[in-house]
């Protein structure tokens, strides 16, 4: 417990600088890092860590994804075009994860293949959607931090409500711990968290009065947020088990690796990029 507990005051230590300079470059720059780490601990897991016709590909790409977005926003480039890239590239990775399968003899199996390209997709589109709701949504410089504060807040409350109140298992296959008491307390303080976030940025962080937190999606989107966190947990965890591994990494001591801590935040960034993308959380009120 003790070395949990050094870890999590070391993360946050290192945590609490990128979020103060996230305009700057060092913002991205971290968020490149870590989707390069978890794609090295994603093919560690599948045991094709020392495949330099993967690590490396796949890595560039995890270090390129996060940096165009800044540089699209940087350069006045339109959106729609980074994304038209972007696309493109993940169509290339496809046919080259494929294609190393089919000239690899047999040593890598069709399933895998299709495995590495899917959740290197998923960790790079992942990773990349956390800059662009920084960068391209608007107040996207508070709402970026809901990825971080609905997966965390839907983690903990979930296990201390299933501690105290679980009876019945979520998926113990899976996740012999979670309980569906748990995961509907970890729907019910994400909302609460959603709420006080928009309070906090009403009250606290808008000089100008302009800000006037859209109460209502804040409260929706907490629920759909909440459960997506606590099925990209369950991913992460079913593709641990597949391979039989308890930890993607040791990068955290105690707490395993980035994917370890990462996961449900991975799937907070997606769903939070596409309501975003449709709705106002922190609407401008003129």
């Amino acid at each position: 417990m003790l070395k949990r507990i050094i870890t999590a005051i070391v993360a946050l230590c290192v945590f609490v600088p990128i979020v103060i300079f996230s305009d700057t470059w060092v913002f991205p720059a971290a968020i490149s890092l870590c989707a390069v780490i978890g794609i090295i601990e994603v093919l560690g897991c599948m045991g094709q860590k020392k495949n330099l016709f993967f690590t490396i590909p796949l890595c560039l790409v995890a270090a390129f994804v996060p940096l165009c977005m800044r540089y699209t926003r940087e350069n006045g480039i339109f959106l729609s075009e980074a994304v038209k890239l972007l696309v493109g590239i993940a169509f290339i990775v496809a046919l080259y994860v494929f294609g190393v399968a089919v000239f690899a003899n047999k040593k890598i199996a069709v399933t895998d293949a299709g495995l590495i390209f899917a959740m290197s997709f998923y960790i790079i589109a992942a990773f990349g959607a956390i800059v662009y709701i920084h960068d391209f949504i608007n107040n996207g410089v508070y709402i970026y931090l809901l990825t971080f504060i609905c997966a965390w807040v839907t983690d903990s409350f979930a296990y201390f409500s299933g501690r105290f109140f679980g009876k019945h298992k979520l998926i113990p296959s899976v996740s012999p711990k979670k309980t569906i008491e748990g995961a509907i307390g970890g729907v019910i303080f994400c909302v609460i968290g959603m709420l006080v976030f928009g309070l906090v940025i009403e009250k606290f962080f808008n000089p100008n009065g302009l800000i006037k937190a859209n109460y209502l999606v804040l409260a929706i989107s907490g629920v759909f947020i909440s459960v997506v966190s606590q099925i990209g947990d369950l991913i992460m965890s079913l593709v641990k088990r597949h391979y039989g591994i308890k930890d993607y990494g040791k990068l955290f001591p105690g707490h395993g690796g980035i994917l370890d801590r990462f996961d449900s935040v991975l799937a907070v960034s997606l769903i939070l990029a596409f309501i975003c993308t449709y709705f106002e959380l922190l609407p401008i009120t003129k």
